[in-house]
């Protein structure tokens, strides 16, 4: 029997084989046939994509002048380095320029941290810091993995470190602060002619890198108002994080320089000014295709302040020569005083003319000056002011008809049960209204404060009748005048003093005669200013106008306009004031006032109120008692253009003696003296100015006639 062939199974399987892959390629085919067909565009699409950018670029801020137009604070023109890095711009990409640029760039170290250190250590050592890395580390994201290794990098890595790598991550970490497509200054101060020169003829090297002119605040008055002018931030310290959501919903930067006191702070929208606004095409890599500019860029608004810059020199000098005599004249009686406080203002505007506040170093070096500006303590101090407040108390007395229009009370000492006898300082006799503001009565506002308590029946010695909505009263009768309020001055911040509760019958008895509650030298000057003004407690002011930025160094048009604010209007009769304005004028004009020696020879008419506190002051844990010496005014008495007030605390006596310097008084006189002048001696060079143009008006007629002459000649 023949035995049948096995017939192979190969071929088969071969084919088989063929024709899989064959739908595999098909289906291959088919698929890329789809994407072409179909996605083909949006490939391409994604390949040539492009993205639409906004950036913004700072502009200078707005200046500041004062009331007379004298330029008071500029912007001083400074060489600066600016990187402006494109979009997905890495930290390696910022290390390597860093690296670069070293070379021509010399950067501080001193502000590098240990966390710049360890950032530039780990990018230079990538796989070695993240190999020590735990398996719980690596399941956490990217982010947390990189906090991971940072807290793996050790001294011994930091110590790798050379001085050479210190100025690469001075540099890079300055980088790091810039935002995409917008310039940030990696340096400012103190570049040299000879970097800006080598970095701006090898632009094309460093990617992102410029030379240009930033600016920094040139304060043409530096030794004065300085205070009250402020300071802003730098580009490192940016956007202050207290009020950062403020200024980022404003369109402000985080690295943007804002004010962060003073005016500065207070006029920040104003001064700021419009960024240049352009408009960046990238492509997909964030390289920019082309830029546009949308808004060119307005410097900041400036600033009319109502200072008198001369006047507040002349201020800062008699503060600065009176604070001087009284230590150095009696400097075991003032061994307690060092600094004084003065404030000049227009009362009928609110305007601030002046404000000075000079402390007194008595162990500066004889090459140094002895004196510091600290005149921010005229609206931040508060100190008892004493009798100068006495017209708010007759105002409250004779408004609330405890007593009445020349009602006389016998002036002798006094006492209630518990507490010491109290007394004027000196017994008066008979005494009306006017005549306790003129010679200062203490008892005469002891009884209206009494009878505001409740007490109409006061004997020597024995208790009175208290009731304490008294003390709520004449309280609410010194805040009309903006005695322990705000003042609402344009300013940051400001003291309102410190006041009490008024629980006992001799604490509304010492308020009455400024011997309780503190104020600051500011309210004691809008205090006198309602009172001379005829009763509107109007907000000080320290800016007048702003301006719109203009095309020269003059002031561009008004902006908008500071009018004066009123507050509130004093709540009492016109005739009432009138006996406070009597007070006040005697005080200053007749004799027996107590400053007419100071003022009786002075031809603008002066007003207005002197005052001494007992206060007193704890040295290495012992109390020494002192005083403080107050003084508040006004002139022309009838027409008032100019308010004062001066404190200095912590005169004069040690266990209750007298200061020998009246210099409350010397200030207030040469203040008010320095003011007058200042006003003649402008309008006697207006009158010259106007006499040499009338003369150049002559002149020119005359060449004029003679023109006409020589024509009709021919």
């Amino acid at each position: 029997m023949v035995k049948k062939k096995k017939k192979s199974h190969l071929p088969l399987r071969l084919n088989l084989l063929f024709f899989v892959i064959f739908l595999l390629f098909s289906v291959l085919i088919l698929q890329l046939g789809v994407v072409q067909i179909l996605y083909g565009q949006d490939a391409q699409d994604e390949i040539n994509r492009t993205e639409q950018v906004t950036s913004q670029t700072p502009v200078p801020r707005g200046r500041m002048f004062d009331r007379m137009g004298n330029l008071i604070v500029d912007n001083e023109a400074q060489l600066a380095i600016t990187y402006t890095p494109r979009k997905h711009v890495q930290p390696e990409d910022n290390l390597k320029l860093a690296k670069e640029l070293v070379e021509f760039l010399e950067m501080d170290t001193d502000s590098v941290s240990e966390r710049n250190m360890k950032d530039f250590w780990i990018l230079e050592n990538h796989e070695k810091a993240f190999s020590r890395l735990t398996p719980e580390d690596l399941e956490g994201d990217d982010l947390d993995q990189y906090y991971a290794a940072l807290d793996y990098v050790t001294e011994d890595d930091l110590d790798e470190i050379t001085n050479e790598d210190m100025k690469v991550i001075a540099i890079k970490r300055e980088l790091d602060q810039a935002y995409e497509l917008t310039p940030h200054i990696i340096k400012r101060d103190q570049v040299t002619q000879e970097e800006y020169a080598i970095i701006a003829e090898n632009l094309n090297q460093f990617p992102g890198i410029n030379v240009t002119t930033d600016w920094e605040r040139d304060f043409l008055y530096d030794g004065t108002f300085r205070n009250y002018i402020g300071s802003i931030t730098t580009s490192r310290q940016g956007l202050p994080s207290d009020d950062l959501e403020y200024f980022i919903t404003r369109n402000y930067n985080r690295n943007d320089r804002v004010g962060r006191s003073g005016i500065e702070e207070e006029y920040e929208l104003s001064l700021k000014g419009h960024k240049e606004v352009r408009e960046h095409i990238t492509d997909s890599s964030g390289n920019v295709v082309t830029s546009e500019l949308v808004r060119e860029g307005e410097r900041g608004k400036d600033l009319v302040l109502s200072i008198d810059i001369e006047l507040q020199e002349r201020l800062d000098q008699i503060v600065q020569e009176e604070l001087e005599t009284a230590i150095e004249m009696y400097p075991e009686e003032n061994r307690f005083m060092n600094n004084a406080m003065a404030v000049m203002m227009d009362p009928n505007t609110g305007e601030v003319l002046a404000i000075s506040g000079q402390d007194y170093d008595r162990d500066a070096e004889e090459d140094e000056t002895p004196f510091s500006d600290e005149s921010f303590r005229v609206i931040y101090d508060s100190h008892l002011p004493g009798s100068s407040i006495k017209g708010a108390t007759l105002l409250a007395g004779l408004d609330s008809g405890v007593v009445s229009p020349d009602e006389v009370i016998n002036d002798r000492p006094i006492k209630i049960a518990g507490d010491e006898e109290k007394s004027s300082i000196r017994d008066m006799g008979n005494v009306n209204d006017i005549d306790a503001l003129r010679r200062s009565s203490n008892i005469y506002m002891f009884f209206i404060a009494m009878r505001m308590g409740g007490e109409f029946n006061y004997s020597y010695g024995d208790s009175i009748s208290y009731d304490q909505q008294g003390y709520v009263d004449m309280v609410n009768y010194f805040k009309q005048f903006g005695l322990g309020v705000s003042t609402g001055i344009d300013f940051p911040y400001e003291g309102t003093g410190v006041s009490g509760d008024g629980d006992q019958a001799y604490e509304l008895i010492d308020f009455a005669i400024g011997q309780y509650e503190s104020y600051t030298t500011l309210q004691l000057a809008q205090y006198v200013s309602t009172i001379a003004n005829g009763g509107y407690r109007i907000a000080p002011s320290l800016v007048k106008q702003i301006h719109s930025s203009g095309e020269t160094e003059k002031l561009g048009p008004i902006y908008s306009v500071n009018e004066p604010k009123v507050l509130n209007k004093l709540g009492v009769s016109d005739d009432h004031l009138d006996r406070v304005h009597e007070g006040f004028r005697q005080a200053f004009q007749e004799e027996g006032g107590t400053a007419y020696y100071q003022f009786n020879d002075v031809d603008y008419s002066p007003a207005g109120k002197t005052g001494t506190a007992e206060d007193y002051v704890f040295i290495d844990g012992q109390r020494h008692y002192v005083q403080n010496l107050t003084l508040v005014g006004y002139a022309p008495h009838d027409q008032p253009e100019v308010a004062f007030a001066v404190v200095v605390p912590h005169t004069g006596v040690i266990s209750g003696g007298e200061s020998q310097h009246p210099i409350n008084l010397t200030i207030g006189r040469r203040a008010l003296d320095s003011y007058f002048e200042l006003q003649e001696e402008r309008e006697e060079d207006l009158e010259d100015e106007l006499e040499d143009n009338e003369v150049i008006d002559d002149e020119n007629d005359l060449e004029d006639i003679d023109e006409v002459d020589n024509l009709e000649q021919e």
